[in-house]
């Protein structure tokens, strides 16, 4: 956003951003049921370098609680299998040939209770991010109009549309943080 115009398809822009944040912690909270994207942070020490899983095995998920990761070069196998222990997930892969299975264990409902605490504190700063974003978007209002770019009721109009736009968002944010943490509550 530059000082002399306001943007508000920047504001939404920046709004989304926290979302998609949001949206790819969410996705790696462990909730009992198998998601590739449970393996998504991991790295293996591959070729002289850490490298993500993904880009030397393929990941399926061919049970609700199994994970399959098919490795695609044989002598990278102990690498992953190394690298999958140390994420701390708390998945032991068992090993057949090229293939590793990770069974999902049940999670326990303190555990439960630990992963929708971090989910919420996920969610509190996804919040906080809207909240600065709309905070910038009412100090440039301010701005325009002390410098009598804008007139008040176009600060006014301006403004009431930027609450608008973050009560939607944080609606949004809300409503994934509940299905989420239904999801993982849900035996």
């Amino acid at each position: 956003m530059t000082t002399s115009t306001f943007d508000m398809s920047d504001l939404k822009r920046r709004m989304q951003g926290a979302i998609a944040s949001l949206r790819q912690e969410l996705s790696g909270l462990r909730t009992g049921r198998a998601s590739t994207a449970l393996l998504d942070h991991v790295q293996v020490e591959a070729y002289g370098s850490h490298m993500p899983l993904n880009q030397l095995a393929s990941i399926s998920v061919p049970e609700p609680r199994l994970l399959n990761v098919q490795v695609w070069d044989r002598s990278m196998v102990h690498a992953v299998e190394k690298a999958i222990s140390a994420a701390n997930l708390g998945l032991t892969p068992s090993t057949e040939g090229q293939v590793l299975r990770l069974r999902i264990p049940e999670l326990n409902e303190e555990r439960r209770r630990e992963i929708v605490k971090l989910a919420h504190k996920y969610a509190e700063g996804a919040r906080v991010a809207v909240r600065h974003v709309r905070r910038d978007g009412l100090d440039l209002l301010k701005k325009l109009e002390k410098d009598h770019m804008i007139s008040e009721d176009e600060h006014n109009r301006h403004s009431a549309e930027v609450q608008k736009v973050t009560d939607s968002t944080i609606a949004e944010v809300e409503k994934m943080l509940a299905g989420k943490e239904r999801e993982i509550m849900t035996v």
